[in-house]
């Protein structure tokens, strides 16, 4: 059994999410009116313009082209993103009703039941599918013409991912000498098309070098004219970049050698509505009463003000000023001088804000302004980025996104004062990682992991 069946997992996304939807909607009925029935006629309206929404927002983002090598994560930001198309078309059309009410808080208990049921039954069902597959059904034959380094690498990748429904029948090279996997070559170029038709292959992968034209071409033509998918796999190893895209400007293919996920309207868009919410709410209901007692605690040990306000540099390394709550007795070198282990100009108090990072709580505030976000790659003296960008590969990339509170590197470790330049390149090495690899729910769990630390105790908080 191959890939016939993979039509009908559409429709089993689809029925599912509909089912789910009505359930969520019954079931918030019932959690919302003591006597549901007596509201049956008045919301089948609101019933019926959710289901036909739902399926306009689904088939309109495509949430149900599930590819085989598909992430759960991108599963989960694409249903999170047809969440939020839906709440908006819901809304807007309840506003353009007159005379008629719907209760806010069924709305409410409809998305959240809905929101945790559609989660799970997609993970349950991508669970089940890799099951399936793993157990030898809906899977894709296929070939690889060519067998150098990226032949090989490709032969490995699916080789290890038996999830992924596709079983390799060989490679097909003209220099079987060259391969690593001699054994798997089982002909030359020429050979592979009459063994297509023989075995029914369903995509042939060309991983031969660029200038080989007219092989590619006639490789090409074979496959068009023979109903099989070709896919194109080009030699990128000489390049010291993990992820290419590529972009169409008219006819012209333009390579991209960074993912950057934040370059997208969208996830920017869900970046910063989060981090307005988190930070408004962190300043409303922490900021705004634990001030005045550090304000105290700072001024009775020590001269000047209670805020400690620095230059750092921002996105697109753009200048803005930073708030903290001051731990150090004024000094001059402030500005340039790294805080170290038993740094003498550090209060007491400041020894603790330090310790438990209160004393980056003012910095809600830059992120409400937009000049950071509670995550992002840390963001340094104006000295520093001066100085570390002169020796550090790739140090600059960190500010083609808003700094944040915490990041990556700071969860793992990568923060305090740095006097051995391997330990910045390792710093940078995971804020580069972030901005390729970013995620709301990778920021979820960065936040955790921060809280987790800030108990656990952080060795170079200080």
């Amino acid at each position: 059994m191959q890939g016939r069946y993979s039509k009908f997992l559409k429709f089993i996304h689809f029925a599912g999410d509909l089912l789910i939807l009505n359930i969520a909607f019954i079931l918030a009925q019932q959690l919302r009116f003591e006597e549901p029935t007596r509201y049956i006629d008045q919301y089948r309206t609101l019933q019926i313009v959710f289901n036909l929404l739902w399926g306009i927002v689904a088939f309109s983002l495509r949430i149900y082209e599930i590819r085989r090598v598909e992430s759960l994560e991108k599963v989960i930001i694409n249903l999170f993103k047809s969440l939020f198309l839906h709440v908006l078309l819901v809304f807007a059309f309840l506003f353009s009703l007159k005379g008629y009410y719907y209760s806010r808080l069924h709305l409410l208990f409809t998305y959240l039941i809905f929101a945790v049921g559609v989660f799970g039954w997609r993970m349950l069902a991508l669970l089940l599918l890799k099951k399936y597959r793993e157990s030898g059904y809906n899977y894709r034959k296929i070939i690889i013409v060519g067998a150098g380094i990226t032949g090989s690498n490709l032969y490995e990748f699916f080789t290890s991912r038996a999830t992924f429904g596709y079983h390799f029948k060989g490679f097909f090279d003209d220099y079987p000498e060259k391969s690593k996997h001699p054994d798997k070559i089982i002909g030359s170029i020429q050979d592979a098309r009459e063994y297509c038709f023989k075995e029914n292959i369903d995509e042939i992968y060309c991983t031969l070098p660029l200038h080989a034209t007219e092989k590619i071409k006639d490789l090409i033509q074979f496959a068009d004219n023979s109903l099989i998918r070709l896919r194109i796999v080009p030699d990128f190893s000489g390049f010291p970049f993990r992820r290419v895209n590529m972009e169409f400007y008219g006819n012209l293919a333009v390579l991209g050698f960074r993912e950057e996920p934040l370059e997208n309207l969208f996830n920017r868009f869900t970046k910063r509505t989060f981090d307005i919410c988190f930070s408004a709410f962190i300043l409303v209901f922490l900021v705004s009463w634990i001030t005045p007692i550090l304000a105290i605690l700072i001024k009775l040990e020590s001269k000047g003000n209670v805020f400690f306000k620095q230059l750092r540099s921002g996105k697109d390394n753009k200048e803005f000023v930073c708030y903290k709550f001051r731990t150090m007795k004024i000094n001059d070198g402030a500005d340039f001088v790294q805080a170290t282990k038993d740094d003498v100009r550090i209060t007491k108090i400041g020894r603790f804000l330090r310790k438990t990072s209160v004393d980056e709580l003012p910095q809600f505030w830059n992120v409400l302004k937009g000049d950071m976000s509670v995550v992002g790659p840390r963001p340094h003296m104006l000295q520093q980025t001066k100085d570390y960008s002169a020796i550090i590969d790739k140090f600059m990339v960190r500010h083609f996104v808003k700094p944040g509170i915490t990041g990556l590197a700071q969860v793992k470790g990568y923060r305090g004062e740095t006097k051995d330049p391997r330990e910045m390149e390792l710093m940078v090495r995971a804020d580069v990682w972030y901005i390729e690899n970013w995620s709301f729910l990778l920021d979820i769990k960065l936040i955790l992991l921060t809280i987790r630390n800030i108990f656990n105790g952080q060795e170079k908080a200080y």
